[in-house]
This record gives C-alpha cells, structure tokens and sequence, in this order.
C-alpha cells in the first residue's frame, strides 16, 4: 500500500527522535524558521530536557553571542549572578526577553543544583558578538585573551603591554558604528589600528597555542577553553570589521560567511567537549547553501551547518522545524499544496517528521513552495527536504508575550 503521511509523522519526543535518527549524534541542531515564537522555542525546550535527562547531553548552544553567554553559563553551573541579570546582559539579539529562554536557564539551573561539576549541563551562545547593526568591538574578546596569557607565559614575551593594546582598540564607538553596515567608508576595518589589532591577535593565539594546560585541573582546563573562544571570537571579529570595509561586490557575501565560520567554529570546540544540543534558525543550521537577497544585491555562503557538517559527517545531525500559522503576524492556514499545507491536516498539533518516509509519501509530484507574507518568517524549501535528518512540525504559534528581537 502507499505511505501516507501518518506514517512519516511520530510524537514528538527524544525516544521517537532518536529512532528516526538512528543514533546519537554529537551535535544535534533543532533549526526554527521564524524567531521570536515561545510555542516553537517550548517544544525545543521539553526535547532538550529530556535529550539531557535521558541521553547524557551535557551542553545546550543558542544562537547568541558567544561571549555574553559565558554570563549564562556561569550563572547555571554555579548560580552566578541573578537571574533577572543574566537575562539582560547572557543573550543577544533580544533573546533574553523570551519567557521560554528564561524557563530555560531557570531549568539548567535546578537540574545542576547538587551535581558535580563533570555532570553538569553547560549553555553556550554559538554566535558571534554581532547585532544587525553591527559588529562589536574586539576589546572584550581581546583584552580577555591578553590578561589570560600574561598571567601564564614568560617567555616568549607577549607581542605588546595592555597599554598599548589598549591605545590600539581606541574608542569602542568607532568599532560599532552602526552606518558602517552600508557604508563601507564608516568602517575602520582595515585602518592600520586594526591591521596592527589583527597581527597581534596572530601572535597571541600562537602563543596559546603553544601553551600545555593542566588538564588534571578542571579550573585551568575551564580557563583554557575560553582562553580559545576569546582567540576566535577576536580573530572573527577582526576580519568581519574588514569585510564591512570592503568596497566590491563580494562584500555581503563575505559578511555571512564569516558570521558562518564563527558560529562553525564554536560548535565545533564545543563538541570537542562532548555532545551538544544547538538551536538557531534553520538557515544557519541547515546543510545545503544559503542565499539572500537584500538591496538588490544576491549573496550565497555556506551556512555554520554546512561547515559543522562537513567536518563531523554522521557525526551531525540537522533537525529543521516547519509551522503552519502565526497569524498575529498574518501568516494564516498554509496551502493545501504546500509541505506545510499537507502536514496541517494531521489531527495534532505537534509532529516529529521521518523526512525520508515523507518524501515516499509526496510520491513524484514536489510540494509547491510556500511564499511568506513576513519578513521574519522563512518557510521550508520543499526541494531541500532530502538535506534534513528529520523534521518538528508544529501546528499553530498562538500570539503570547510579545519580545519579537531586534527591536
């Protein structure tokens, strides 16, 4: 008999997950097309609690920034600082405000009350410290980097004194300029400061390098790892203010893919320590190439997924989330037509989606592609339902707290 699409939909939870996926993999990324919904940010967070209750996943990264979310990570691991605190200065892009997010780290918190430190679940933000109105300044990752590295090394000596770093950074308005974004001319991306900034930063990452922590000791092994995100996140930083100078055509194209190799390379360090649960947008997370149209100009890249990927293989695993409506932003019943469309006609309201299984059941005749009334919304690409592992179908995202990010 012929498949229908009952038999490619399950309950959505980790048991029905991991079966679709056939194994564990070290990073499962759960994408989202939309931010800003809690009903979809809901169904990520009961999946990863019961991912870390019952599969041992020991770390939870977000897409926000990597460094502010050292603030979170502290605060779940040890109770640092309070919680409405952490909210405010852990996360960027305005996740903080979500009330989902917030349930979040208040669980991370009480699930590693009274656990010892090796079994604690960690958070992470995988982003760089970048905002649609720019970049950051390379200070905070920087200075961190420089004071890391003078407390252990004495020889070599470091390539200059915090002083001079310090005279090298400047004002940290320049660096954040939000007129940089379209003027290329606002930027101080290649001024020699920061040439000198991205030599140094060479240098200093050499040397850490070169260094051979105690990993007998938890806290200096802890030191190190950020020491390494510090590195990274400064290096990235650099070369993306040198890509918003950029005057050809390729410099939108060169923006996301280095906002791409930094998220890439902080889920990758992170898997080094273990298995990771990600979350994020679907076209960051996902495998096949990226394209955007903005100002009349097309860009493509490879997104971090494709890159994490790359280099894990079966290792990484891609589960993408489709929605029927929102109609608080006019995204109202899909059509009938559409992958969204054929799913919204199974009786409940949540499913785990054997995309394989799916596929079968569409027969030869491919799904029509959905357009979007919002800006904010990225429907699935029926030609790319063989680039996913798996699929989180939700219904209906009902209007609740209204904390839509970026302003």
């Amino acid at each position: 008999m012929p498949l229908s699409l009952k038999d490619a939909a399950r309950t959505v939870d980790e048991a029905s997950l991991l079966e679709l996926l056939g194994t564990r993999p070290r990073v499962l990324a759960l994408g989202e097309p939309t931010h800003g919904e809690d009903a979809l940010l809901d169904v990520r967070n009961d999946l990863f609690r019961r991912l870390v209750e019952d599969e041992g996943y020991r770390t939870i990264a977000l897409e926000s920034d990597c460094l502010a979310g050292l603030i979170v990570d502290d605060h779940v691991t040890t109770g640092a600082s309070d919680l409405d605190d952490v909210m405010t200065r852990g996360f960027s892009h305005g996740f903080g405000g979500s009330p989902a997010n917030r349930a979040l780290v208040r669980w991370m918190r009480a699930f590693n009350e009274d656990r010892p430190a090796a079994d604690r679940v960690r958070f992470a933000g995988f982003d760089g410290p970048l905002e649609i109105s720019g970049a950051d300044s390379p200070r905070r990752a920087l200075t961190a980097l420089h004071t890391h590295l003078a407390a252990r090394c004495d020889s070599p000596p470091l390539p200059c004194t915090a002083a001079a770093l310090d005279g090298l950074l400047g004002d940290d308005a320049r660096w954040t300029e939000p007129a940089a974004m379209r003027d290329p001319s606002r930027s101080v991306g290649r001024t020699p400061d920061a040439e000198r900034l991205r030599r140094i930063t060479d240098d200093l990452t050499a040397l850490l390098d070169a260094q051979a922590p105690d990993l007998r000791d938890p806290a200096e092994h802890d030191a190190w790892e950020r020491a390494r995100l510090h590195a990274r996140t400064a290096a990235g930083l650099l070369r993306y203010h040198s890509w918003t100078a950029d005057t050809s055509s390729a410099r939108l194209s060169g923006m996301l893919t280095l906002r791409a190799a930094m998220m890439a390379a902080n889920l990758l360090a992170l898997a080094e320590r273990g298995p990771v649960l990600a979350h994020g947008h679907n076209t960051h997370l996902q495998r096949a190439r990226g394209a955007l149209l903005m100002g009349g100009q097309r860009a493509e890249w490879w997104p971090a997924g494709a890159i994490t990927g790359s280099r894990l293989g079966e290792e990484y695993a891609f589960v993408a989330t489709a929605l029927g409506t929102i109609r608080h932003h006019g995204v109202q019943d899909p059509p009938p037509d559409t992958v969204e469309g054929l799913l919204y006609g199974l009786p409940e309201d949540r499913y785990v989606i054997d995309t394989r299984l799916l596929a079968e059941a569409l027969g030869d005749v491919p799904p029509a592609p959905r357009s979007s009334p919002w800006y904010g919304y990225a429907p699935l690409d029926p030609a790319r339902l063989g680039d996913l592992d798996g699929l989180v179908f939700v219904r209906d995202a009902p209007e609740g707290e209204r904390w839509w990010p970026f302003g």
